[in-house]
């Protein structure tokens, strides 16, 4: 990183999110905050998992400051459940049920079979057969086929990456970095 530049200020060579956030993403908080952060994850990742927790303090933190977007990029390279988890996901969001099966997925980390995310979809009161059904439908692949496309536009070849008001963050992804960087963005935004 550039010495100049501080973290959460694109670097020269950094590119921009190209797929700009729209009413069709998985998002939390007011749309008008004045602070967008993107994430490309990955539910099997040991990193997001962290950032996950960390999203989780922000939110109740910033309050109606703070938009977080919540976009799938399965490395099933590296974590062969991963896809599945990004289709559970988007199955479960079918349902009205996004956000509950991606803390699930978060939340239990080290259980990601087919099994395990069916039991998952009946405690939270999903409708089973449409909620499998669904996983493996057109649409639900095409949609996580679509999010990853639109993180690899967008440079991302790791997880978790973050963008901030639609510019790539390099910083660290702790509790603290992200808050000064979040607050930072916010006062700028008034």
């Amino acid at each position: 990183m550039d010495p100049a530049t501080s973290p959460g200020e694109p670097d020269a060579d950094t590119l921009p999110l190209k797929a700009p956030v729209t009413d069709r993403d998985h998002s939390r908080g007011p749309p008008d905050a004045p602070v967008t952060l993107v994430e490309y994850g990955d539910y099997e990742c040991p990193y997001c998992r962290r950032a996950h927790q960390v999203m989780k303090t922000l939110l109740h933190t910033m309050h109606d400051r703070l938009r977080f977007v919540y976009r799938n990029f399965p490395l099933t390279t590296l974590h062969p459940h991963a896809a599945l988890a990004a289709q559970a996901s988007e199955a479960a969001d079918l349902q009205g049920t996004f956000w509950e099966m991606h803390d699930t997925l978060y939340e239990h980390r080290d259980a990601r079979e087919l099994v395990d995310i069916q039991q998952y979809a009946v405690a939270l009161g999903l409708d089973l057969d449409q909620f499998v059904a669904d996983m493996a439908s057109e649409e639900v692949m095409n949609r996580v086929k679509e999010e990853f496309r639109g993180g690899v536009r967008s440079g991302v070849n790791s997880t978790p990456t973050f963008f901030l008001n639609g510019a790539r963050y390099n910083g660290d992804y702790d509790l603290q970095s992200l808050t000064a960087a979040l607050e930072k963005a916010a006062g700028a935004n008034r």
